[in-house]
């Protein structure tokens, strides 16, 4: 057996709502809409991956999410500009990474970063 993907499922009663924080800033394709369910994604492949933490890192609580773009400042102005809760600002952290804590429209706790060069 090998896994071929992992899908992270947050509940919400307004799945509609995702699409001005997933599509129309992260530019994520709409894959599936049910009403019931809605499901975002890339065309891309995308290895699989799944963390487990106790911390986020640098003091920071374990997000809910952890989604890589490739312009964090971009994302940040972006998200700011949409009025979306920023929780924790970009930072350049130890481990080689800029990131930025955000809710999105369900209260998840998101990590949006980028791997420095």
């Amino acid at each position: 057996m090998q896994v071929r993907r992992i899908v992270a499922n947050i509940q919400t009663a307004d799945p509609a709502a995702a699409k001005a924080f997933y599509q129309d800033i992260l530019g994520l394709d709409p894959l599936m809409d049910h009403g019931w369910i809605a499901t975002y994604g890339s065309g891309r492949e995308m290895p699989v991956q799944i963390s487990f933490a106790s911390e986020g890192g640098s003091g920071t609580p374990v997000p809910g999410l952890s989604i890589e773009v490739d312009d964090i400042d971009e994302a940040f102005s972006a998200m700011s500009e949409a009025g979306f809760e920023i929780t924790y600002s970009p930072a350049d952290e130890p481990w080689g990474v800029r990131r930025l804590y955000v809710r999105d429209p369900f209260g998840t706790l998101i990590n949006i970063v980028s791997h420095r060069s």
